[in-house]
């Protein structure tokens, strides 16, 4: 797999020079500096996944039309086509800076320049298959819309990184093709991070930082080992809880990981790397309409006094189908403290129940337990709209 250099703060300067900012006038109270950087969470079953950015959008509003005056915008020129699989493990992608009035600030939009002819802007590549394009829906042609609240203070800089997760993103269709059904989550470019070593013999690994079951940033380790979980939010939770799971493995979890502004935590060391014991697999699988509403399904698991743990994820296909692919072994827990290495306990309790969870925009989320004890689950669902 191949990955792309960093860049570094050294550039910047050079890179601000393609940059346009335009947009509404100035508010009177001085202006400031937004930066934005991409970066990305692992991607299921593919070697490449590209995208090419040509605008960062930014307006006051939340509820800003594409045609609505009071834009300011970064520019790519030219438009930057990016591997998002180069860019785990705190990696970035710089797409550059621009002035901003001071004032406060609600929506901003990636805009992706939309395939044509010859190489596609935006494809896939399956692991051990090629190319493929990845088509994007007319209604994120426009950009797709993220809303983050931030304020400018004069003479300050905001740094900001959109988190573009490329597993959740991408949409098996029924006869092969690809669709985007873009995830992003945008966060502070804080240095506030998790760090540790896994076994280097594993393959497959995911670690992810998670609050309440639901994964906050994911990455997956170099080839000794060591991960970084970066760019978590010290202001949204003071600790995490660290989820780790690899192919035909047991599942491994370290709750209260603390967070700091300006600090790593340490929750492993490569003398003593975590390691996961062999597990038999079962599969939990079945349909969920309405297809057209682009659903997922997610598997949670109890693990020690955490009452969820995500442990995997999928978006169904156009059809609706979807697979899951499940350790039966019992998860090991271990609860952050110091000194390191900690000590992990398997949960006999937990080995081979989990709940999924079918979800779609729009429609209320749907649970239902499975064990898979004895045999592979098949479980379908109905989703209902919000009201």
């Amino acid at each position: 797999m191949s990955r792309k250099a960093v860049f570094r703060w050294t550039l910047l300067a050079a890179a601000s020079a393609a940059l346009i900012g335009c947009g509404g006038g100035d508010s009177g109270g001085g202006s400031g500096t937004l930066r934005v950087a991409l970066t990305d969470a692992p991607a299921c079953g593919f070697e490449q996944v590209n995208v090419t950015v040509e605008r960062v959008r930014i307006h006051r509003s939340d509820s800003a039309g594409e045609m609505d005056g009071g834009w300011h915008e970064i520019r790519l020129n030219p438009a930057k086509r990016i591997d998002l699989l180069g860019l785990t493990n705190g990696v970035l992608e710089e797409l550059g800076t621009t002035p901003l009035p001071a004032g406060q600030y609600t929506q901003l939009r990636l805009v992706l320049r939309p395939n044509g002819g010859g190489a596609p802007a935006n494809s896939v590549v399956p692991v051990g298959g090629v190319e493929q394009p990845l088509d994007t829906p007319s209604g994120v042609q426009s950009g797709i819309k993220l809303i983050h609240p931030f304020t400018v203070q004069p003479d300050q800089l905001v740094d900001l990184v959109l988190d573009f997760d490329a597993c959740r993103s991408v949409v098996v269709r029924g006869d092969g093709t690809y669709g985007l059904k873009p995830v992003i989550a945008v966060l502070p470019r804080t240095v506030a991070e998790i760090v540790g070593n896994v076994d280097p013999t594993l393959t497959g690994v995911v670690v992810s930082a998670q609050r309440n079951g639901n994964v906050v940033r994911a990455t997956t380790p170099d080839a000794t080992g060591a991960f970084r979980l970066a760019f978590l939010d010290p202001a949204t939770a003071a600790s995490y809880d660290v989820a780790i799971t690899a192919a035909g493995r047991a599942t491994a979890v370290v709750a209260a990981v603390p967070v700091a502004p300006q600090s790593s935590t340490r929750i492993s060391t490569a003398a003593a790397p975590i390691t996961l014991p062999a597990s038999a697999t079962r599969t939990a699988s079945g349909t969920v309409t309405p297809a057209a509403a682009l659903p997922s399904v997610r598997a949670l698991q109890a693990v020690g006094s955490l009452p969820k743990v995500e442990v995997a994820h999928v978006n169904a296909d156009m059809m609706g189908g979807y697979t899951l692919t499940l350790p039966t072994a019992a998860p090991l827990f271990a609860t952050y403290a110091t000194p390191l290495p900690l000590t992990f306990a398997p949960q006999a309790a937990s080995a081979a129940k989990y709940t999924l969870e079918a979800s779609a925009t729009g429609y209320v989320t749907q649970s239902a337990p499975i064990d898979l004890t004895s045999a592979n689950a098949t479980q379908n669902f109905a989703l209902v709209p919000a009201p």
